[in-house]
């Protein structure tokens, strides 16, 4: 094997990813720690990193405080609607009470915003959305970031944790490697905040063949906001809430400012309003949520998917209507423009014009990620002042291991924080992380050199799998002793579509189907230690799928432990087709055995604390 040179860097804070939660724990870390070295590492460059890299035409998440238009309070009752009942009331007021003055800040640096020209006030697309030019979104905050950090690191990729050899579960910093040298990094630190993305792709896309890799969450968001800590022992909740998103057919281009700023609707293939149609049958499967308002996203993606099973394909989108208004038509292609530039030139290969022409609706497969409109993560401390005793441990935002915080994607039970919410929760862990320093939390680790010495053979070890099997060929690429990228990838979402509830079962599953998954997902991690890698880039690809497998764990076992079907139109237990509140409003909450590899679970109680003083606890 080759020698790849080892660089060191001893520090305070280590933040582990430089999206929109990464820059936000790198800024606010500065605030609370003057005196303290903040470094913060990044897979690709902090300058256009993460979701929001190409750019965003609306800040998800704002209350508008200031001028009574919601308040934290308001948030929390839409998420926990939105959820089916399933949050963590106290990480999302937490993070609603500070998004504010976030998105105040991304205004003072110069994001433009749009306002509302009749009341001076911030331009809303919907209740929680303000429009803006969100081309330079990721740059403006990533200033922010380069400002505040003692230094930045991109191209590297964060692999494994290291771990505290003089108390038990405690981080002791991270290890990884540089994409373009090579060279191994080792981050020895006091404290470690994952920031990392969710995960797209463990399950099969639906654009495959000219469209293979098409995505509506980002591509290179391979699960390291989940395989990190799990790998490290943390617990973790709610994996099994994953999100279908319906997307416009074959450019996955975003509908949420068509619905709710162009007013635009859906029909079926015969111009009527369906999902009325299954109003009987959805209130069998989930009870009174169906009459909750606004109707939760899953019950109106099970409208869709019992339509088009029923044959009224294919459900449009009406746009004609808006379209006719020139001010809307600019807004509606501007949203793409400032986005997800595919879609237009998607329609402008079909001939499309969404003013003469009601564009074609799908579903996505689903994707994992605590940051959007999932409770997917893992399981942090809430805040002190407002945190059940079962829910506090110190310190917010710190997992189970000791010294390890999350933010953004990572952090389970607070959905519909994207963006302005991520970078807020960022802030939020950055200023527990300082103080968790500050109280001598930190003093005394000690991380031996065998133990990182042990993770680069490691990390390394595609390359050399791929040096000596190359040499077994005999015939045509494919080798007898290794497996490429690619091909572990591919079989990795054929097992998650087919068992866990995909796209082509209608994402169908059950008790015997999950068990076959996880059967062939632990064969996959025994051929994954032969994955092979050609080149540092290829070695990238390697360890984005061991990430990617080992969430995809996490997420099959936690399905076939919730015994009920809490979110139709994600995905579907066969075997227990209704919602059951009576034995399953509860959070699950697992922890795996890092050297059995097996995941034990328990329930925890969930807290009402907006409106209603009780805790729920599921039997």
């Amino acid at each position: 094997m080759a020698k790849h040179k080892t660089h060191y860097e001893e520090c305070d804070v280590l933040v582990v990813g430089g999206g929109m939660a990464g820059t936000g724990a790198t800024f606010e870390a500065r605030h609370w720690g003057r005196d303290l070295k903040i470094v913060c590492v990044e897979k690709a460059n902090i300058d256009r990193s993460g979701a929001v890299a190409q750019g965003l035409y609306a800040i998800n998440c704002y209350m508008g405080m200031q001028w009574d238009e919601n308040q934290p309070e308001d948030h929390v009752r839409y998420a926990r609607n939105d959820l089916m009942g399933m949050v963590r009331e106290d990480l999302g007021y937490d993070m609603a009470r500070h998004v504010d003055s976030t998105v105040h800040m991304f205004d003072e640096w110069g994001l433009p915003m749009m306002k509302n020209e009749k009341t001076g006030r911030y331009l809303r697309e919907g209740k929680w959305q303000i429009m803006i030019h969100g081309e330079s979104y990721k740059p403006i905050v990533a200033e922010a970031a380069k400002k505040s950090a003692d230094k930045i690191y991109n191209r590297i990729m964060i692999t494994h944790l290291l771990m505290d050899e003089t108390k038990e579960n405690r981080v002791g910093g991270a290890v990884g490697f540089n994409m373009r040298t090579g060279d191994y990094h080792v981050f020895r630190s006091k404290t470690v905040i994952v920031a990392a993305g969710g995960a797209s792709h463990i399950f099969k896309p639906r654009a495959v063949g000219e469209g293979m890799g098409r995505t509506w969450y980002a591509p290179w968001s391979n699960g390291s906001a989940y395989a990190l800590p799990i790998a490290a022992g943390a617990k973790m909740t709610q994996m099994e809430n994953r999100i279908v998103l319906c997307r416009f057919k074959d450019g996955y281009g975003p509908v949420g400012a068509y619905f709710l700023h162009l007013k635009t609707y859906t029909q079926n293939a015969n111009g009527e309003n369906y999902e009325k149609k299954w109003y009987d049958h959805t209130k069998n499967l989930v009870g009174e949520y169906i009459d909750h308002h606004p109707t939760p996203t899953c019950l109106r993606n099970h409208a869709f998917i019992q339509e088009m099973a029923a044959g009224g394909g294919p459900i449009h989108m009406v746009t004609k209507e808006a379209f006719q208004d020139p001010h809307l038509e600019t807004v509606g292609w501007e949203n793409f423009l400032g986005m997800t530039v595919g879609q237009a030139v998607v329609w402008a290969s079909q001939n499309i014009d969404p003013k003469y022409t009601n564009p074609e609706l799908t579903t996505s497969e689903p994707y994992v990620m605590g940051s959007h409109a999932t409770c997917s993560g893992a399981w942090v401390s809430g805040p002190e002042d407002i945190a059940p005793d079962e829910y506090f441990w110190g310190y917010n935002r710190m997992t189970t291991v000791d010294g390890l915080f999350g933010a953004g994607d990572t952090v389970g039970g607070s959905a519909h924080k994207f963006s302005s919410g991520s970078f807020t929760e960022g802030r939020l862990a950055a200023k527990a992380a300082v103080k968790y320093i500050q109280d001598k939390k930190a003093n005394g680790i000690d991380v031996s050199e065998k133990q990182y010495n042990n993770l680069k053979e490691v990390i390394y070890k595609p390359l050399e799998n791929y040096t000596v099997g190359r040499n077994e060929i005999t015939g045509g690429t494919v080798s007898p002793s290794y497996i490429s990228p690619i091909q572990g990838l591919q079989r990795l979402q054929k097992i998650m579509d087919e068992y866990c509830g995909g796209l082509s079962n209608n994402y169908m599953t059950n008790e015997n189907l999950l068990k076959k998954g996880l059967e062939l997902l632990d064969w996959l991690q025994e051929d994954l230690e032969h994955v092979a890698a050609e080149d540092y880039h290829q070695l990238m690809r390697a360890w984005e799928l061991k990430h990617r497998a080992m969430t995809s764990q996490c997420v099959t076992e936690h399905t076939l432990y919730r015994k009920e079907t809490r979110w139709p139109g994600y995905y579907y237990r066969g075997d227990h087709m209704k919602l059951d509140d009576e034995n399953w409003h509860c959070l699950t909450v697992s922890k795996r055995d890092p050297d059995s590899g097996k995941f034990e679970f328990e329930k925890k109680p969930v807290y009402h604390i907006i409106d209603e003083k009780e805790k729920k606890q599921a039997s």
